[in-house]
């Protein structure tokens, strides 16, 4: 008897997009400013593919950050400007993200009409022909690593150590609500694939540099309780990370900073810019929260418990209105519990 699929509604949608890449030229893109689930998905995806015969590359905005080199191996990556001039030929999927355009602004419009996407973000709308879109899941790694085991296909040792390591950050190493049975069946599935969990936290979380922790150093001290202590903001100004040899990659993490401090139910870490934009990212302690609708207010999104926003233009008044939102919010799910809806 042949066990039950991971993913039963999208695994004919996986088959099918399989049989249609068949003979095709294929840029499997993931976002700006990639963190571990988005290399990891690429990789894997890329990988599996290859293996069937399938001439695929990852697209990236951005290079691949320092600690997630490790994870790359053999698998080939092109750059924006290479792949470009070869638009017009390419098949795409979009991995771990919740729109094209957090792919970058020159990806989305080479792209408008993506082949297929595989994601987990609870602000996706559905954005390709083939929509592997599962909100459930805990990382776009476990969607992947469900789909090629339900199709029977080859999980390498390399595309097992890139799974498990994009299922390990996207859970806060096993921690975050996101975190299921499922996900943990399928950890230990990447684990008899060839997954080394000693290797993958080596590199993620044992080699920050000294820069890093300067970076650190700015952002706890301009933490802000606002919301009568149960929201915290940090900001990094323009120029701290030339001041501390850094780049915006090292920014990674620190917004948990904030989440962690008891009584505490958002973390916010902002980042300035020298044309007077925004970055924020937001973390919440519970799903109740939705953070990805906060976000959603300045135009981003993402999860319930992690979600971002980016404004390009000049943002004077950003931080009062974000606060005012995140304030809302947390109101919200108070009037809510007192009157148990």
């Amino acid at each position: 008897m042949s066990p039950a699929p991971h993913y039963p509604r999208l695994t004919p949608q996986f088959g099918r997009l399989l049989a249609e890449l068949a003979g095709r030229r294929v840029a499997v893109i993931g976002h700006a400013r990639p963190d571990g689930d988005c290399i990891g998905s690429q990789v894997a995806l890329c990988r599996a593919l290859r293996t069937k015969g399938i001439d695929a590359v990852c697209v990236n905005a951005d290079a691949v950050p320092r600690r997630l080199q490790f994870l790359v191996t053999d698998t080939p990556f092109a750059s924006v400007e290479s792949i470009l001039p070869q638009a017009g030929e390419l098949a795409t999927v979009f991995v771990d993200c919740a729109d094209g355009a957090r792919a970058g602004e020159r990806i989305r419009t080479a792209f408008p009409a993506p082949l297929a996407m595989v994601d987990h973000h609870l602000s996706n709308a559905g954005f390709a022909r083939y929509n592997l879109l599962d909100t459930g899941s805990s990382a776009t790694c476990e969607i992947l690593t469900g789909l090629l085991l339900d199709q029977g296909m080859t999980i390498d040792a390399d595309s097992a150590q890139a799974l498990y390591a994009g299922m390990l950050t996207d859970t806060g190493q096993f921690r975050f609500a996101a975190t299921s049975r499922r996900t943990m069946q399928l950890a230990a599935e990447l684990l008899a694939c060839g997954a080394r969990p000693n290797e993958v936290g080596y590199h993620l979380y044992e080699r920050e540099s000294l820069g890093k922790m300067r970076l650190l150093q700015h952002y706890l001290a301009s933490l802000r309780l606002e919301c009568g202590g149960r929201v915290c903001l940090g900001t990094l100004a323009v120029g701290v990370f030339e001041e501390t040899g850094t780049t915006a990659e090292d920014t990674e993490g620190l917004v948990d900073y904030a989440r962690s401090i008891d009584g505490v139910d958002v973390g916010v870490l902002i980042e300035e810019r020298a044309d007077g934009g925004r970055k924020a990212s937001l973390r919440a302690k519970e799903a109740a929260y939705r953070v990805d609708l906060i976000a959603g207010q300045f135009g981003g999104g993402g999860h319930a418990c992690a979600a971002g926003l980016n404004l390009k233009t000049d943002a004077a008044d950003f931080y009062a209105r974000l606060v005012a939102a995140i304030t809302r919010q947390v109101a919200a799910v108070d009037a809510a519990r007192k009157t148990g809806a």
